[in-house]
């Protein structure tokens, strides 16, 4: 029977990933700010970026949660609840400011979900090392993804700006963590054809 309320329990908070109505932990960090004067073009390009930041964050949810069920050591799991945690606040600060752009999260939510579970899955079973080498290389993608998100909002859209700059710092301490309890390195065909399914996702999801 608790194999079985497991089961429910981890259906349910995929359900809620997918469909984006998980709850944060902490207050969004743009929370206080007035909403920023964009006109029709700027707002659906802020709208495009944000889509696919929370399509990063299902995906984070899908691997950490994937990544931790199959660890091994104690540290190791702790590590990716804590970081799945950080990246659940992500997953609402992104749709939350999906919502007040006048946009949706995108139509291809259990698609993404279910790829990254299988991958975490996959990077699980190689050993703890190696799937922490994957969170590294997976952090130092995404903080290069965030930064240049910066350079391509909107200037006025100051409440994406905020949301993107906290978001880029957890991803940094996350990396660095994974580093901590001993990453190994990818090999350098491993990080391209990471690149190249980074690109297909940001591609799609800026508009579907």
């Amino acid at each position: 029977m608790q194999f079985l309320d497991k089961v429910i329990v981890d259906f349910d908070r995929a359900l809620r990933v997918i469909g984006g109505v998980t709850s944060a932990s902490r207050p969004n960090p743009a929370a206080h700010l007035p909403e920023s004067l964009l006109d029709a073009a700027e707002q659906r390009h802020s709208a495009g970026l944000m889509r696919v930041n929370h399509v990063g964050e299902v995906c984070a949810q899908a691997l950490y949660d994937a990544q931790g069920r199959f660890a091994q050591g104690e540290s190791v799991k702790q590590q990716f609840a804590e970081a799945g945690r950080e990246e659940a606040d992500h997953l609402a600060w992104t749709a939350e400011r999906l919502r007040e752009l006048g946009s949706r999260i995108s139509l291809l939510n259990p698609l993404w979900y279910a790829g990254a579970y299988a991958l975490g899955t996959v990077a699980a079973r190689l050993g703890d090392a190696r799937s922490l080498g994957f969170v590294a290389e997976t952090e130092r993608q995404v903080e290069q993804h965030l930064t240049s998100h910066l350079t391509e909002l909107p200037e006025q859209d100051t409440k994406s700006r905020l949301i993107i700059n906290q978001m880029r710092e957890d991803e940094i301490a996350h990396g660095a963590a994974a580093k901590a309890l001993g990453a190994t390195d990818l090999s350098a065909p491993a990080q391209k054809v990471m690149q190249a399914m980074s690109k297909v996702m940001t591609s799609v999801a800026y508009y579907i």
